[in-house]
């Protein structure tokens, strides 16, 4: 099953907000790549949230509800729901992937602006460790 990161900024919308509201609409982006990557989502797809601005970490944990559908607030991007998992009981920071070797080839790390990535097996697998998931 694919995984992704999604990015947010927490004064925006916290993971914390998706919790409280236990399914929410992922919806602004607008970045090609991310577009493309955002309509590649299938149901059940991991996905990890990471807190952009001060904080700079994964946080927790989530799956895609849904299909990607077209953004209610601008109809030329796609949106999609997400359902939150579980909070990570250790949050990643950014630094800690940056120097981690697994993450190298990582497009959170190449391409630092993208807000909706990719992520394999292995990086799933090693953010789950590094998060005291596994």
């Amino acid at each position: 099953m694919p995984a992704w990161l999604l990015k947010t900024e927490p004064e925006t919308y916290a993971y914390a907000d998706l919790v409280q509201e236990g399914c929410g609409r992922w919806d602004g982006v607008k970045n090609a790549l991310a577009q493309r990557h955002l309509r590649a989502i299938a149901p059940g797809d991991d996905l990890a949230i990471y807190h952009t601005g001060k904080t700079k970490a994964v946080v927790g944990l989530a799956a895609a509800v849904g299909y990607p559908y077209p953004d209610p607030g601008a109809p030329p991007y796609l949106a999609i729901d997400v359902a939150p998992r579980q909070w990570l009981p250790q949050p990643v920071p950014l630094a800690q992937l940056k120097v981690d070797p697994v993450f190298a080839d990582c497009a959170l790390i190449r391409l630092p602006r993208l807000s909706v990535v990719p992520l394999t097996p292995v990086h799933w697998a090693q953010l789950l460790r590094c998060g005291e998931l596994r």
